[in-house]
């Protein structure tokens, strides 16, 4: 297919790199500046562009891959280059009619991964979860998908939402966890790393466990002496103390809800 990708971010990147090498013709790339577009560009041996009044009129399939905030604005001018094409953001949390009465033939590309510019991922484990809306733009949408991914699911924008609002639990706020064990860590001057093997296994865990059934500590048996020992380390960090203390009644009333 002849694709052209509106967005240079981290998520069109990744999507772009994984496309190029499943044989697609990236023809264009556009972004607000030069300094992220001519790069990816350059990678898909495409042709970088900031105007989006130079965009090829040629093109299959436009994936839009931008920040939600500025996903609307771009649509009309997106849409209006071949009303024949396939149209397709890559929002978790937008709905596919933000299309509505702009395009004829649109949907949603959604592959659900945390991604990042300077790290490569192995595309085709990762679940590309589709909308259309209507049966050429399902076709358009599973050939592409099923080029770069084994994973291939069509979802509507309600179940996307939810799924959207999954993955912020599972990465977003687990990684910030991340982040603020470090923080403790700091606090007797040990580095970080020494957290990987632990967090290792117990993201190995949930693949033959559900969480619920994986989940150890104290908060699973409610044990006040170690939580209340381990708040008090928190003393001087107010905000911290109370995710910790917040976490640990969740925990347990998760696990009482399991037993009941």
């Amino acid at each position: 297919m002849k694709i052209t990708l509106i967005g240079a971010g981290n998520l069109a990147t990744n999507l772009g790199k994984a496309l190029f090498h499943a044989g697609h013709e990236i023809l264009q790339v556009y972004s607000r500046t030069n300094e992220s577009a001519e790069p990816l560009a350059a990678v898909l041996n495409s042709q970088p562009i900031v105007d989006l009044s130079l965009l090829n009129p040629q093109a299959d399939v436009y994936v839009i891959a931008v920040k939600d905030s500025v996903l609307r604005q771009l649509l009309p001018d997106v849409c209006a280059v071949n009303p024949d094409a396939v149209f397709a953001h890559t929002a978790g949390s937008m709905p596919m009619d933000c299309f509505k009465d702009i395009a004829v033939h649109y949907g949603v590309f959604y592959p659900m991964q945390t991604f990042s510019k300077s790290r490569e991922v192995d595309f085709s484990v990762i679940p590309c979860f589709l909308e259309a809306s209507d049966e050429k733009t399902a076709h358009t949408l599973q050939t592409m998908a099923e080029s770069v991914s084994h994973d291939v699911r069509f979802l509507s924008s309600v179940q996307r939402k939810y799924m959207h609002l999954a993955a912020v639990f599972a990465c977003n706020f687990t990684n910030h966890c991340y982040a603020l064990a470090e923080k403790v860590l700091t606090m007797c001057d040990v580095p970080f790393q020494v957290l990987l093997p632990l967090i290792d296994e117990t993201a190995a865990k949930v693949h033959d466990l559900p969480p619920r059934m994986a989940q150890t500590g104290p908060a699973v048996r409610y044990d006040t002496n170690v939580i209340d020992a381990q708040a008090q380390l928190l003393a001087d960090d107010s905000n911290l103390k109370q995710i910790y203390e917040q976490l640990s009644k969740s925990i347990h009333q998760t696990t009482i809800e399991e037993n009941d």
